[in-house]
């Protein structure tokens, strides 16, 4: 189980991602429902809402749907105090050696399946 930091930083990391997925389902109605498509081609539309979001934000000068979820986010979430804040996220030799073991795992899972699935 996490204790102490290793929690507050999950915690943190977790809130990012969150976050990110919430002004991307707010920019494409299609995250926003469930979907009835074969697994590959849901992977292919995160990654295409992600790509155009990235198009998105590189040309305009101010995202609206991000502002507008910015103030959505202020109005329901709960608003840490100043001392509570994550400075910095520092890694642990525990989650190093978890994260590096799940991808030699995933790796050897896929090196037989990988290139048949594609």
């Amino acid at each position: 189980m996490l204790q102490g930091v290793e929690d507050v930083n999950h915690a943190s990391a977790r809130n990012v991602i969150e976050r990110c997925f919430g002004v991307l389902k707010m920019r494409f109605e299609i995250l926003r429902t469930c979907f009835y498509y074969p697994m590959r081609t849901q992977c292919r539309i995160v990654t295409a809402c992600c790509l155009i979001y990235n198009l998105i934000k590189r040309e305009m000068v101010m995202n609206p749907v991000e502002l507008e979820y910015t103030a959505w986010e202020q109005a329901t979430v709960y608003v840490v105090p100043p001392d509570d804040y994550i400075d910095t996220i520092e890694p642990t030799t525990q989650w190093i050696k978890m994260r590096d073991n799940l991808a030699t795992t995933m790796y050897n899972h896929w090196l037989p399946h990988g290139l048949a699935a594609e």
